[in-house]
């Protein structure tokens, strides 16, 4: 029983944990979106920003070409001529410069709404998993009342010096103080049990208890149905010839 009521307890402690985990991964896909859309933000404040240096060098274009009528010496015109590819190349320059922006805008628009997408299926996924752990904290939490009440009429059938034994022992080992004998080890810590040992507790009016004598635990060994079938028939039949 008390290895069924840690193994329910460890099952409870973990639930907080996975809830933690689910909400972590909501709060990591919102800050995705978040950050993306600030991405997108920053993309649009450079798209206006090349926007103003298209028309800013298109309008000193147009400021040079109406300059052109003024012009009164060849000298002057071929200057002005060259401000005006000056202005034309930049021109050109920012409007590739735009171009690039506004496929760049376009990138993060559809970034964005993946990343809203994203986090609406996690979301999902959450609510069900949530559902989930409520369930299995309800079905836990039920087992742990009955192994509890269990455990508590088990109790009643066992000495006080006995239970006493048996608590303290519980203390020092996560309150389990029994070990089982497996293949002539201890399955706490694996310390071989001296073959006399296993011979006491096989016989079935042994009433010692016996100890690891590494772990201190309890040593019980489980004895096969076929062998007590065999030990059963045995003593009838030894009964039966007397």
């Amino acid at each position: 029983m008390d290895l069924q009521l840690n193994d329910v307890r460890a099952r409870l402690a973990r639930l907080p944990q996975r809830l933690a985990g689910i909400e972590a991964r909501i709060v990591k896909a919102k800050a995705g979106v978040d950050a993306t859309k600030t991405a997108q933000l920053t993309a649009i404040k450079e798209r206006k920003k090349y926007e103003m240096d298209v028309e800013q060098w298109k309008e000193r274009a147009r400021k040079y070409r109406d300059q052109g009528s003024l012009v009164k010496t060849n000298e002057a015109y071929r200057a002005l001529q060259h401000e005006i590819q000056l202005a034309e190349a930049e021109i050109a320059k920012a409007e590739d410069r735009l171009l690039e922006q506004m496929v760049a805008g376009e990138e993060y628009d559809r970034r964005v709404k993946a990343a809203e997408k994203s986090v609406k299926e996690i979301e999902a996924t959450a609510g069900v998993e949530r559902s989930q752990i409520e369930a299995e904290k309800t079905e836990a939490e039920k087992g742990l009342a009955e192994l509890n009440a269990e455990r508590t009429s088990a109790l009643r059938e066992i000495s006080e010096n006995l239970l006493d034994h048996y608590t303290r022992i519980a203390k020092k080992h996560h309150g389990i103080a029994l070990a089982e004998i497996r293949d002539e080890k201890c399955s706490a810590c694996g310390m071989m049990i001296r073959p006399h040992v296993i011979q006491e507790l096989r016989r079935s009016s042994n009433q010692e208890i016996f100890h690891c004598e590494t772990c201190t635990r309890i040593l019980y060994l489980e004895t096969p149905a076929s062998a007590d079938a065999a030990a059963a028939s045995t003593s009838t039949s030894s009964s039966g010839e007397i």
